[in-house]
């Protein structure tokens, strides 16, 4: 099944995770970019060569209107940058991974890099649907039907009917 739209799904970061998104992604009908800033890993994410293209970052070269962003490591120190960069295109949605009992670090980060507390407030997290992920896979299962129940306008879960 297409969509008029083309799903591209931007994963910033190869993390395991992420490597159970792009599979799960590709499936789902997305076009999958990883962006991965360290050339070691990039290179090292097989995955990656497999199912989606590999950059070092967001480029203008690339249609990200229809992209759903998700940042899958809130570890690294350049993830404001990469959060900027992606606020600052028409990307449909934008969500970090995290624990969502602690302020996330890319609040802090984006208010550095001079981001305004409106474009701040669109990153999503925490993402996906409460299901009580544990595993990568669990976590890219849950994030990638958060990402379908938005895209269909629907809340996710059960609901009564």
């Amino acid at each position: 099944m297409t969509s008029a739209v083309p799903r591209v799904l931007v994963l910033v970061y190869a993390s395991p995770v992420a490597a159970a998104m792009a599979g799960m992604a590709v499936q789902l009908g997305y076009r999958v970019v990883l962006v991965e800033p360290d050339p070691g890993l990039r290179n090292s994410a097989a995955w990656a060569e497999e199912a989606v293209g590999a950059v070092s970052g967001l480029d203008g070269d690339r249609e990200l209107a229809a992209a759903d962003v998700v940042v899958t490591d809130h570890h690294r120190d350049d993830l404001g940058v990469h959060l900027r960069d992606a606020l600052a295109r028409p990307v449909r949605w934008v969500g970090i991974m995290g624990n969502p009992r602690h302020e996330g670090p890319h609040v802090a980060a984006l208010a550095a890099l001079g981001v305004g507390p409106d474009d701040v407030a669109r990153v999503h997290r925490p993402i996906g649907l409460d299901i009580g992920s544990r595993t990568p896979a669990e976590i890219a299962l849950s994030t990638l039907a958060g990402l379908l129940a938005d895209r269909n306008g629907r809340p996710g879960g059960f609901a009564d009917r």
